[in-house]
């Protein structure tokens, strides 16, 4: 209860302060504290996510602000590239979900034909982007054994993986990860939920190098 008590209070404090700030400022502020109260509910849970990495790669500051603007700009292209994806912004990260009803037959890892088009859209934003670590995670609704849909997971998140690394994005800034069932974003009550659950998300962050220069203050 203490830990979810913390944040109504640092959004009280940002209070004040965001009276100084311009529009984009006052946005950066009060979502990285929105952010913080989902990083906070997730971990109370014991799951990890692409919005609890993304939350805890934070820098803020200064340094933060250069950096979320120009993953602003990211996102935008993201969007306009990949309209089937939702894409949001999360703290100084950018988060995109894929529906592998869209990527992947049922109980299958192989991409599908039509989504191979958007990945590849998607990798060319990325290749424009090489200063970001690259997230990518599987899961999957509740239908089957444990075993098997993390073992599905993984192989769909791969598939991404290896993918859009044949497309040009370089592998060393991939961090792949697998959840099987084990982080629904809906309940698993209907078969248009689980089709929602059946997902690879995506967090695109900033790597050492654009940290760097947001802190130096050479951010483009």
């Amino acid at each position: 209860m203490k830990k979810l008590l913390f944040i109504p209070v640092m959004l009280i404090m940002l209070l004040p302060a965001c009276k100084s700030l311009n529009n984009t400022q006052k946005g950066t502020a009060i979502g990285v504290a929105a952010g913080a109260t989902a990083g906070a509910l997730i971990g109370g849970g014991g799951k990890s996510s692409v919005w609890g990495a993304l939350i805890g790669a934070a820098v803020g500051g200064g340094a933060g602000y250069m950096i979320g603007h120009k993953m602003d700009k990211q996102a935008e292209e993201i969007k306009q590239a990949v309209p089937d994806a939702r894409v949001e912004r999360v703290g100084e990260g950018i988060n995109v979900t894929f529906n592998s009803g869209l990527l992947f037959k049922i109980n299958s890892s192989v991409i599908s034909d039509e989504a191979k088009t958007d990945l590849e859209k998607i990798a060319g934003v990325f290749i424009k982007y090489p200063d970001t670590d690259i997230l990518i995670e599987g899961h999957t609704d509740n239908t089957g054994t444990s075993a098997y849909n993390l073992e599905l997971s993984k192989k769909r998140a791969y598939a991404v993986s290896e993918f859009l690394g044949s497309k040009g994005v370089n592998s060393s800034r991939f961090n792949i990860k697998w959840y099987g069932e084990t982080q629904p974003k809906y309940p698993n009550d209907t078969e248009a939920n689980r089709a929602l659950n059946r997902r690879v998300e995506v967090g695109v962050m900033a790597n050492d190098q654009m940290k760097t220069q947001a802190k130096e203050g050479t951010l483009d």
